[in-house]
Protein backbone atom coordinates (compact mmCIF):
# COMPACT_ATOMS: atom_id res chain seq x y z
CA UNK A 1 0.00 0.00 0.00
CA UNK A 2 1.48 3.29 -0.94
CA UNK A 3 2.71 5.89 2.14
CA UNK A 4 0.22 8.77 2.70
CA UNK A 5 1.19 11.56 4.81
CA UNK A 6 -1.59 14.25 5.51
CA UNK A 7 -0.36 18.10 5.62
CA UNK A 8 -2.79 20.05 7.53
CA UNK A 9 -3.00 23.95 7.13
CA UNK A 10 -2.67 26.14 10.30
CA UNK A 11 -0.65 29.14 9.82
CA UNK A 12 -3.43 31.41 8.87
CA UNK A 13 -4.78 34.63 10.35
CA UNK A 14 -8.43 34.69 10.52
CA UNK A 15 -9.99 38.26 9.03
CA UNK A 16 -13.75 37.44 10.62
CA UNK A 17 -13.63 36.36 13.09
CA UNK A 18 -13.12 38.97 16.08
CA UNK A 19 -11.59 36.67 18.62
CA UNK A 20 -7.36 37.93 19.81
CA UNK A 21 -7.02 33.66 19.96
CA UNK A 22 -6.87 32.56 16.48
CA UNK A 23 -9.39 30.49 14.85
CA UNK A 24 -8.19 27.16 14.91
CA UNK A 25 -7.40 26.92 18.48
CA UNK A 26 -10.73 28.06 19.22
CA UNK A 27 -12.27 25.71 21.80
CA UNK A 28 -15.34 23.40 20.28
CA UNK A 29 -17.10 21.66 22.82
CA UNK A 30 -13.91 21.65 25.17
CA UNK A 31 -11.43 20.92 22.56
CA UNK A 32 -9.40 22.66 20.33
CA UNK A 33 -10.82 23.03 16.55
CA UNK A 34 -7.14 22.67 15.15
CA UNK A 35 -7.12 19.18 17.36
CA UNK A 36 -10.10 17.80 16.08
CA UNK A 37 -8.71 18.36 12.46
CA UNK A 38 -5.46 16.40 13.13
CA UNK A 39 -7.45 13.45 15.24
CA UNK A 40 -9.20 13.09 12.02
CA UNK A 41 -6.33 12.15 10.13
CA UNK A 42 -4.10 10.46 13.21
CA UNK A 43 -6.40 7.78 13.81
CA UNK A 44 -7.02 7.10 9.42
CA UNK A 45 -5.84 3.56 9.12
CA UNK A 46 -4.03 4.65 5.62
CA UNK A 47 -2.12 7.48 6.67
CA UNK A 48 1.20 7.06 7.76
CA UNK A 49 2.17 10.12 9.14
CA UNK A 50 0.36 13.89 10.07
CA UNK A 51 2.52 17.36 10.02
CA UNK A 52 0.93 20.61 10.77
CA UNK A 53 2.38 24.03 9.17
CA UNK A 54 1.36 26.68 11.71
CA UNK A 55 2.33 29.83 12.28
CA UNK A 56 5.72 30.90 13.86
CA UNK A 57 4.03 32.75 16.70
CA UNK A 58 1.70 29.95 17.91
CA UNK A 59 4.07 27.60 19.10
CA UNK A 60 2.52 27.33 22.81
CA UNK A 61 -1.25 27.30 21.32
CA UNK A 62 -0.36 24.46 18.80
CA UNK A 63 1.62 22.47 21.79
CA UNK A 64 -1.36 22.59 23.96
CA UNK A 65 -3.98 21.78 21.53
CA UNK A 66 -2.07 18.70 20.12
CA UNK A 67 -0.86 17.48 23.61
CA UNK A 68 -0.65 13.53 23.33
CA UNK A 69 -1.32 13.02 19.51
CA UNK A 70 1.46 11.28 17.82
CA UNK A 71 2.67 13.76 14.98
CA UNK A 72 4.93 15.32 13.62
CA UNK A 73 7.27 17.75 14.28
CA UNK A 74 5.28 21.21 12.90
CA UNK A 75 6.62 23.61 10.22
CA UNK A 76 6.42 27.49 10.31
CA UNK A 77 3.94 28.70 7.47
CA UNK A 78 4.72 31.12 4.78
CA UNK A 79 3.48 34.96 3.90
CA UNK A 80 0.49 33.42 2.11
CA UNK A 81 -1.20 29.90 1.60
CA UNK A 82 0.68 28.98 -0.79
CA UNK A 83 4.14 29.85 0.56
CA UNK A 84 2.80 27.77 3.69
CA UNK A 85 2.16 24.69 1.81
CA UNK A 86 5.27 24.72 0.20
CA UNK A 87 7.39 25.09 3.68
CA UNK A 88 5.48 22.10 4.37
CA UNK A 89 5.80 19.84 1.24
CA UNK A 90 9.57 20.54 1.36
CA UNK A 91 9.65 19.49 4.69
CA UNK A 92 8.23 16.11 3.48
CA UNK A 93 11.19 15.65 0.96
CA UNK A 94 13.24 13.09 3.71
CA UNK A 95 10.34 11.22 4.37
CA UNK A 96 9.26 11.05 0.73
CA UNK A 97 5.67 9.64 0.75
CA UNK A 98 3.91 8.46 -1.86
CA UNK A 99 1.11 10.46 -1.62
CA UNK A 100 -0.10 13.53 0.41
CA UNK A 101 -2.88 15.33 1.37
CA UNK A 102 -3.26 18.43 2.04
CA UNK A 103 -6.02 19.94 4.03
CA UNK A 104 -7.76 23.31 5.72
CA UNK A 105 -7.02 23.17 9.27
CA UNK A 106 -10.29 24.80 9.84
CA UNK A 107 -12.18 21.72 8.39
CA UNK A 108 -12.46 19.55 11.71
CA UNK A 109 -15.42 17.39 10.34
CA UNK A 110 -13.15 15.92 7.36
CA UNK A 111 -15.02 12.17 8.22
CA UNK A 112 -13.31 8.67 7.18
CA UNK A 113 -15.44 8.15 4.14
CA UNK A 114 -14.19 11.53 2.21
CA UNK A 115 -10.77 10.50 2.92
CA UNK A 116 -11.06 7.39 2.02
CA UNK A 117 -12.35 8.50 -1.74
CA UNK A 118 -9.56 10.83 -1.59
CA UNK A 119 -7.12 8.08 -1.46
CA UNK A 120 -8.67 5.64 -3.51
CA UNK A 121 -9.18 8.14 -6.52
CA UNK A 122 -4.93 8.53 -6.14
CA UNK A 123 -4.59 4.92 -7.29
CA UNK A 124 -5.80 5.97 -10.68
CA UNK A 125 -5.15 9.45 -11.07
CA UNK A 126 -2.45 12.17 -10.26
CA UNK A 127 -4.59 14.70 -8.56
CA UNK A 128 -7.97 14.92 -6.80
CA UNK A 129 -10.28 17.40 -4.81
CA UNK A 130 -13.50 16.72 -3.06
CA UNK A 131 -16.18 18.21 -4.88
CA UNK A 132 -20.25 19.69 -4.33
CA UNK A 133 -22.27 20.92 -7.14
CA UNK A 134 -23.23 24.22 -6.92
CA UNK A 135 -27.18 23.91 -6.36
CA UNK A 136 -28.17 27.81 -5.92
CA UNK A 137 -28.40 29.89 -8.76
CA UNK A 138 -25.32 32.28 -9.43
CA UNK A 139 -25.38 35.89 -10.61
CA UNK A 140 -22.61 38.22 -11.91
CA UNK A 141 -23.62 41.53 -10.40
CA UNK A 142 -21.53 44.91 -11.28
CA UNK A 143 -22.56 48.20 -9.27
CA UNK A 144 -25.00 46.57 -6.76
CA UNK A 145 -26.72 45.63 -9.98
CA UNK A 146 -27.63 42.05 -11.59
CA UNK A 147 -25.45 41.81 -14.87
CA UNK A 148 -26.53 38.31 -16.30
CA UNK A 149 -27.06 35.29 -14.80
CA UNK A 150 -24.11 32.44 -14.83
CA UNK A 151 -24.87 28.91 -15.63
CA UNK A 152 -24.17 26.43 -13.05
CA UNK A 153 -24.32 22.91 -14.76
CA UNK A 154 -20.53 22.48 -14.69
CA UNK A 155 -19.90 24.72 -11.26
CA UNK A 156 -18.21 23.07 -8.29
CA UNK A 157 -17.70 24.14 -4.63
CA UNK A 158 -13.96 22.63 -4.11
CA UNK A 159 -13.04 21.03 -0.62
CA UNK A 160 -9.75 19.50 1.22
CA UNK A 161 -8.22 17.03 1.57
CA UNK A 162 -6.77 17.37 -1.99
CA UNK A 163 -4.89 14.36 -2.71
CA UNK A 164 -1.56 14.59 -4.95
CA UNK A 165 1.34 12.48 -5.81
CA UNK A 166 3.73 13.70 -3.38
CA UNK A 167 6.86 14.21 -6.16
CA UNK A 168 4.56 15.81 -8.99
CA UNK A 169 2.32 18.24 -6.60
CA UNK A 170 5.99 19.27 -5.17
CA UNK A 171 7.27 19.57 -8.22
CA UNK A 172 4.64 21.75 -9.09
CA UNK A 173 4.71 24.06 -6.44
CA UNK A 174 8.73 24.59 -6.91
CA UNK A 175 7.76 25.58 -10.35
CA UNK A 176 4.99 28.37 -9.39
CA UNK A 177 6.77 29.69 -6.59
CA UNK A 178 5.41 33.39 -6.61
CA UNK A 179 2.30 32.89 -7.43
CA UNK A 180 -0.76 33.06 -4.74
CA UNK A 181 -2.82 30.47 -6.13
CA UNK A 182 -5.79 30.00 -3.36
CA UNK A 183 -5.94 26.14 -3.65
CA UNK A 184 -3.47 23.09 -4.48
CA UNK A 185 -5.76 22.09 -7.14
CA UNK A 186 -5.59 25.90 -9.13
CA UNK A 187 -1.20 24.99 -8.30
CA UNK A 188 -1.69 22.04 -10.10
CA UNK A 189 -3.55 22.74 -12.90
CA UNK A 190 -1.27 25.53 -13.59
CA UNK A 191 1.55 23.10 -13.79
CA UNK A 192 0.14 20.72 -16.47
CA UNK A 193 -1.97 18.15 -14.09
CA UNK A 194 -4.75 16.88 -14.22
CA UNK A 195 -7.49 17.34 -11.40
CA UNK A 196 -10.13 14.61 -11.20
CA UNK A 197 -12.91 15.43 -8.26
CA UNK A 198 -14.68 13.07 -5.90
CA UNK A 199 -17.95 13.69 -4.07
CA UNK A 200 -17.37 15.92 -1.27
CA UNK A 201 -19.49 15.84 2.13
CA UNK A 202 -21.65 19.12 3.00
CA UNK A 203 -20.47 18.70 6.78
CA UNK A 204 -17.12 19.11 5.78
CA UNK A 205 -17.77 23.05 5.87
CA UNK A 206 -14.65 25.61 6.29
CA UNK A 207 -14.83 27.52 9.73
CA UNK A 208 -14.50 31.34 8.48
CA UNK A 209 -16.63 33.37 10.46
CA UNK A 210 -18.65 33.64 13.53
CA UNK A 211 -21.66 31.93 11.97
CA UNK A 212 -19.56 29.07 10.65
CA UNK A 213 -18.89 28.61 14.29
CA UNK A 214 -22.24 28.44 16.06
CA UNK A 215 -22.57 25.76 12.82
CA UNK A 216 -20.09 23.91 14.03
CA UNK A 217 -20.99 23.62 17.89
CA UNK A 218 -24.23 22.83 16.51
CA UNK A 219 -23.04 19.53 14.61
CA UNK A 220 -21.14 18.36 17.86
CA UNK A 221 -24.71 18.15 19.73
CA UNK A 222 -27.33 18.19 17.25
CA UNK A 223 -29.60 17.72 19.90
CA UNK A 224 -29.56 20.93 21.75
CA UNK A 225 -33.08 21.21 23.17
CA UNK A 226 -32.26 22.18 26.31
CA UNK A 227 -32.59 26.15 27.10
CA UNK A 228 -30.91 27.58 30.13
CA UNK A 229 -31.17 31.20 31.29
CA UNK A 230 -29.28 32.49 34.18
CA UNK A 231 -29.37 36.12 34.89
CA UNK A 232 -26.71 38.57 36.52
CA UNK A 233 -26.54 41.75 39.08
CA UNK A 234 -23.56 43.83 39.71
CA UNK A 235 -23.26 47.65 41.27
CA UNK A 236 -19.99 49.83 41.38
CA UNK A 237 -20.06 53.39 43.11
CA UNK A 238 -18.16 56.43 41.67
CA UNK A 239 -14.71 57.45 42.64
CA UNK A 240 -12.38 59.58 41.65
CA UNK A 241 -11.29 59.10 37.84
CA UNK A 242 -11.60 60.47 34.52
CA UNK A 243 -13.07 57.27 32.79
CA UNK A 244 -15.31 54.68 33.46
CA UNK A 245 -15.40 51.01 31.85
CA UNK A 246 -18.67 49.87 30.52
CA UNK A 247 -19.02 46.56 28.17
CA UNK A 248 -15.86 46.69 27.46
CA UNK A 249 -15.81 50.05 26.23
CA UNK A 250 -13.75 53.43 28.22
CA UNK A 251 -16.12 56.03 28.42
CA UNK A 252 -14.29 59.61 29.00
CA UNK A 253 -16.51 61.00 32.36
CA UNK A 254 -15.65 62.67 35.41
CA UNK A 255 -15.43 59.96 37.93
CA UNK A 256 -14.61 56.11 37.18
CA UNK A 257 -16.20 52.93 38.77
CA UNK A 258 -14.15 51.46 42.14
CA UNK A 259 -13.79 47.69 41.91
CA UNK A 260 -11.20 45.07 42.77
CA UNK A 261 -10.68 45.01 38.96
CA UNK A 262 -11.33 47.91 36.33
CA UNK A 263 -14.92 48.25 37.51
CA UNK A 264 -16.71 47.24 34.50
CA UNK A 265 -20.12 46.53 36.25
CA UNK A 266 -21.74 45.11 32.34
CA UNK A 267 -19.40 42.62 32.16
CA UNK A 268 -19.76 41.80 35.81
CA UNK A 269 -23.45 41.43 35.37
CA UNK A 270 -22.41 39.23 32.33
CA UNK A 271 -20.05 37.05 33.50
CA UNK A 272 -22.57 36.21 36.14
CA UNK A 273 -25.88 35.74 34.18
CA UNK A 274 -23.55 33.05 31.98
CA UNK A 275 -22.18 31.23 34.51
CA UNK A 276 -25.80 31.03 35.76
CA UNK A 277 -27.59 29.59 32.91
CA UNK A 278 -24.84 26.50 33.22
CA UNK A 279 -24.66 26.14 36.95
CA UNK A 280 -21.16 27.20 37.38
CA UNK A 281 -21.36 29.71 39.89
CA UNK A 282 -20.85 33.26 40.35
CA UNK A 283 -17.92 35.56 39.21
CA UNK A 284 -16.19 35.50 42.66
CA UNK A 285 -15.63 31.62 42.69
CA UNK A 286 -13.03 32.25 39.68
CA UNK A 287 -11.61 35.74 40.12
CA UNK A 288 -12.18 36.22 43.64
CA UNK A 289 -11.76 40.27 45.19
CA UNK A 290 -9.56 39.12 47.72
CA UNK A 291 -6.59 38.33 45.43
CA UNK A 292 -4.15 40.41 44.43
CA UNK A 293 -3.59 39.12 41.22
CA UNK A 294 -6.70 40.56 39.80
CA UNK A 295 -6.37 43.84 41.08
CA UNK A 296 -6.90 45.74 38.29
CA UNK A 297 -7.53 43.38 35.24
CA UNK A 298 -9.34 44.33 32.62
CA UNK A 299 -12.92 42.52 32.51
CA UNK A 300 -12.94 41.69 29.12
CA UNK A 301 -10.76 37.96 30.70
CA UNK A 302 -13.66 37.16 33.17
CA UNK A 303 -16.01 37.60 30.17
CA UNK A 304 -14.15 35.66 27.85
CA UNK A 305 -13.59 33.01 30.68
CA UNK A 306 -16.95 32.49 30.91
CA UNK A 307 -17.66 32.02 27.60
CA UNK A 308 -15.06 29.50 27.24
CA UNK A 309 -16.53 27.78 30.24
CA UNK A 310 -20.13 27.77 28.61
CA UNK A 311 -18.43 26.18 25.46
CA UNK A 312 -16.16 23.39 27.49
CA UNK A 313 -19.86 22.07 28.92
CA UNK A 314 -21.58 21.96 25.04
CA UNK A 315 -23.14 25.47 25.54
CA UNK A 316 -24.29 27.70 22.67
CA UNK A 317 -24.73 31.33 23.73
CA UNK A 318 -28.17 32.28 21.98
CA UNK A 319 -28.49 35.59 23.21
CA UNK A 320 -27.10 38.14 26.43
CA UNK A 321 -29.54 40.75 27.43
CA UNK A 322 -27.57 43.72 29.40
CA UNK A 323 -29.93 47.00 31.32
CA UNK A 324 -27.85 49.67 32.80
CA UNK A 325 -29.05 51.34 35.80
CA UNK A 326 -27.49 54.85 35.89
CA UNK A 327 -28.24 58.73 35.47
CA UNK A 328 -25.35 58.74 33.36
CA UNK A 329 -23.41 58.38 31.33
CA UNK A 330 -26.19 58.53 28.63
CA UNK A 331 -26.40 54.93 27.33
CA UNK A 332 -27.76 55.45 23.92
CA UNK A 333 -24.61 57.67 23.18
CA UNK A 334 -22.01 54.57 23.32
CA UNK A 335 -25.14 51.51 23.08
CA UNK A 336 -23.62 50.21 19.95
CA UNK A 337 -19.86 50.64 20.56
CA UNK A 338 -20.67 48.10 23.59
CA UNK A 339 -22.92 46.09 21.33
CA UNK A 340 -20.17 45.44 19.25
CA UNK A 341 -17.29 45.17 21.48
CA UNK A 342 -19.30 42.66 23.56
CA UNK A 343 -20.37 40.22 20.56
CA UNK A 344 -16.18 40.61 19.81
CA UNK A 345 -15.48 39.52 23.28
CA UNK A 346 -17.91 36.64 22.85
CA UNK A 347 -17.14 35.91 19.23
CA UNK A 348 -20.94 36.00 18.41
CA UNK A 349 -23.15 38.65 16.31
CA UNK A 350 -24.44 41.51 17.37
CA UNK A 351 -27.71 40.17 16.75
CA UNK A 352 -27.12 38.02 19.76
CA UNK A 353 -26.55 40.88 22.16
CA UNK A 354 -28.42 43.61 23.62
CA UNK A 355 -27.57 46.64 25.90
CA UNK A 356 -29.53 49.37 27.14
CA UNK A 357 -29.97 51.75 29.43
CA UNK A 358 -32.87 53.06 32.17
CA UNK A 359 -33.02 55.69 35.21
CA UNK A 360 -34.51 54.78 37.99
CA UNK A 361 -36.28 58.86 38.36
CA UNK A 362 -34.10 59.99 40.96
CA UNK A 363 -34.63 56.88 43.88
CA UNK A 364 -31.99 55.24 45.31
CA UNK A 365 -27.96 55.66 44.95
CA UNK A 366 -28.03 55.77 41.41
CA UNK A 367 -30.51 58.27 41.41
CA UNK A 368 -28.60 60.45 43.56
CA UNK A 369 -25.89 59.69 40.88
CA UNK A 370 -23.89 57.57 43.39
CA UNK A 371 -22.99 55.03 40.66
CA UNK A 372 -23.88 52.23 38.11
CA UNK A 373 -25.89 48.97 38.72
CA UNK A 374 -26.12 46.35 35.99
CA UNK A 375 -28.82 43.42 35.14
CA UNK A 376 -27.78 40.91 32.47
CA UNK A 377 -29.71 38.17 31.35
CA UNK A 378 -27.94 34.82 29.22
CA UNK A 379 -30.06 32.54 27.02
CA UNK A 380 -27.66 29.20 26.22
CA UNK A 381 -28.72 25.90 25.02
CA UNK A 382 -26.68 23.31 26.18
CA UNK A 383 -26.33 19.57 24.91
CA UNK A 384 -28.02 17.45 27.75
CA UNK A 385 -30.60 20.56 28.48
Amino acid sequence: MPSAVALVLAAGRARRLPDKTPKQYLALAGKPLLRRTLEAFTVHPRIDRVRAVIHPNDRELYERATEGLELMEPVEGGKSRQGSVVNGLESLTIEDPDIVLIHDGVRPFVGLDLINRTLNALDKVSAVVPALPVVDTLKKVEGGKINKTVPRNDLWRVQTPQGFHFKDILAAHRSLIGLDLTDDAAVAECAGLEVTIVEGAEENFKITSPDDLARARRNLHPNLSGIRVGSGFDVHRFGPGDHLMLCGIRVPFEATLIGHSDGDVGIHAVVDALLGAIGAGDIGHYFSSTEDRWKGTDSEMFLSKAVELVRNRGGNIIHVDVTLICNRPKISDIRAAMIQRMAEIMTVSVAQINVKGTTTDGLGFTGRGEGVAAQAVATVSIADG
